[in-house]
């Protein structure tokens, strides 16, 4: 118990983005989803603080939960070593060799805040589920591997690009494979999936983001799967989200009212 609590004030000390950022309903209904036996999939836009700022944020709350869990992040498995020489304190965060498409210095700075708590407790497990971009293996049908091998009497939650997170995609052309949601799912697993979505795309310097909660029955939700993640892919348009996603985490500008 000491070390579930030194862990949970560690996290909640380096949660430092107001929580009015996210939606709670959100994060409730994700939260409900973490739990053991499960794989929990958030979908990203690379390189977008708040998705960052969203992991972190999970975090905390499970250590308010006194909840293990495994976070597994789309790094190189190769860079595992790396990566517990960091969270061990042994060499500093930029020792990870990460793609650029992914890295940035958000998703540096969490990796670095994890050492001190995995240094105390065991129950936060970091860990690296992806392969080199340049080998001979498919990347999803890797991840997917990587992920279903992993110990399941704790929750998994993994950050990974959106297209890796549907667990349904009907492809119009024959080079189409499955994505990680989609493997996972049709081997059995318990997989749920909550891609998050920034509409628009960019706000005005002085709009900060806010996010709320599009469960996967709603009409919205198939607007948005069929005008964003299916419209990058060469795929048929869903008739219904349900059995793609699960929900989606969407990032809207703030509209701040007129002052006097």
């Amino acid at each position: 118990m000491k070390n579930f609590n030194r862990w949970a004030v560690f996290l909640l000390a380096f949660a430092l983005i107001p929580s009015d950022g996210w939606s709670l309903e959100a994060s409730g209904v994700i939260l409900k989803a973490i739990l053991p036996g499960t794989i929990t999939l958030i979908g990203e836009t690379h390189q977008r603080v708040e998705s960052i700022q969203f992991i972190r944020h999970l975090l905390t709350a499970a250590a308010e939960r006194h909840q293990c869990l495994t976070l597994a992040l789309e790094i190189d498995d190769s860079e595992q070593p790396n990566i517990d020489q960091v969270i061990r304190g042994v060499v500093p965060v930029t020792a990870i060799k990460i793609p650029w498409v992914i890295d940035h210095a958000a998703f540096r700075k969490l990796i670095s805040e994890l050492k001190e708590p995995a240094n105390q407790s065991p129950c936060l497990q970091l860990v690296a589920i992806d392969t080199g971009i340049d080998t001979e293996y498919d990347r999803d049908e890797w991840m997917a591997k990587r992920l279903s091998e992993l110990p399941n009497d704790k929750p998994i939650l993994a950050l990974l690009g959106g297209l890796h997170t549907l667990k349904r995609v009907n492809w119009t052309i024959k080079t189409g494979k499955p994505s990680v949601a989609e493997i996972l799912d049709r081997k059995g697993y318990r997989v749920k999936s909550f891609p998050q979505r920034w509409l628009p795309e960019k706000c005005n310097t002085d709009q900060p983001r806010l996010s709320r909660f599009v469960s996967a029955e709603s009409a919205e939700a198939l607007k948005i799967l069929n005008g964003t993640l299916m419209a990058l892919i060469n795929a048929s348009a869903h008739k219904s989200a349900i059995g793609v996603i699960d929900g989606f985490v969407i990032w809207e500008c703030q509209h701040r009212e007129p002052t006097d």
